[in-house]
């Protein structure tokens, strides 16, 4: 069995970390040829804010370089915190790396530890907004890449949607919201939900290229049932390449400058 595997930051030069921006107030560290910022981040972040508005503290399971939590957060008040938790030590220093760059340190704990783990995290019915975009492929089911950090976030090395759903479902509030992320058309996305006693109230599936299958679906859940309302697929570039328009309003939404 593949098992998960790290890289010590400490071994690494100047030039194979980036620090990019994220929208126009944050940067971000990562690896230039790691697991990087993806659209995946954005659009859960997005989802997230339309279905939680604010919050006082939130969650991010799983966080990686935390550009999902930080995203999220940035839609927050000002004196909301958010808890990041990831197992993967290289992501987790680079979170805090990018914790110190952007003035963090009072808005964000970055925990290292496996989000299965009671110990990392030990809270009950407490975080009214998690969010979580778990790796996509079981172990030999895909192509897994020989970067040991890329690696990670692909292939489910640490636990998958059924954990992270487990989790959240008994750290979030009540009333809360878990907003998570996966494969599109994959149906254990919302078995996982099914099984950790969570209902899908939301679902937005997104479309990368028009008139190709959802590349990845997002789905908001709480622990009480209500009226189920499945989003329009959101169509991210039209057939010719060009970024359809409201995909670009999100991204403005959420703090980039408009391309």
């Amino acid at each position: 069995m593949s098992q998960a595997i790290d890289i010590d930051i400490n071994t690494l030069s100047e030039k194979e970390i980036t620090i990019d921006k994220i929208n126009i107030d944050w940067s971000i560290h990562q690896l230039k040829r790691g697991h990087r910022y993806s659209t995946d981040d954005l659009m859960t972040a997005w989802v997230a804010w339309k279905i939680a508005g604010s919050v006082p503290i939130l969650a991010d399971i799983g966080a990686g370089i935390g550009s999902c939590g930080l995203l999220t957060l940035w839609k927050q008040p000002e004196d909301t915190k958010l808890v990041m938790i990831e197992a993967q030590k290289i992501s987790h220093e680079l979170a805090k790396k990018t914790i110190k760059l952007n003035g963090l340190d009072d808005r964000v704990e970055a925990r290292y530890g496996d989000l299965r783990d009671l110990e990392a995290v030990p809270e009950r019915n407490f975080f009214p907004l998690v969010t979580g975009t778990p790796p996509y492929f079981p172990i030999n089911k895909a192509l897994s890449s020989p970067h040991p950090q890329r690696a990670a976030c692909r292939m489910e090395l640490r636990g998958n949607v059924y954990d992270y759903a487990k989790t959240a479902a008994r750290i979030m509030s009540d009333d809360g919201w878990f907003v998570c992320c996966h494969a599109g058309n994959d149906p254990r996305l919302e078995d996982a939900m099914v099984e950790a006693g969570l209902h899908v109230i939301v679902r937005q599936d997104i479309i990368f290229r028009e008139g190709k299958t959802p590349t990845i679906s997002i789905v908001a859940c709480q622990k009480s049932n209500s009226l189920r309302t499945d989003w329009k697929p959101i169509v991210i570039r039209s057939k010719d390449g060009l970024e359809e328009e409201f995909y670009n309003s999100i991204r403005e939404e959420m703090g980039h400058r408009s391309s």
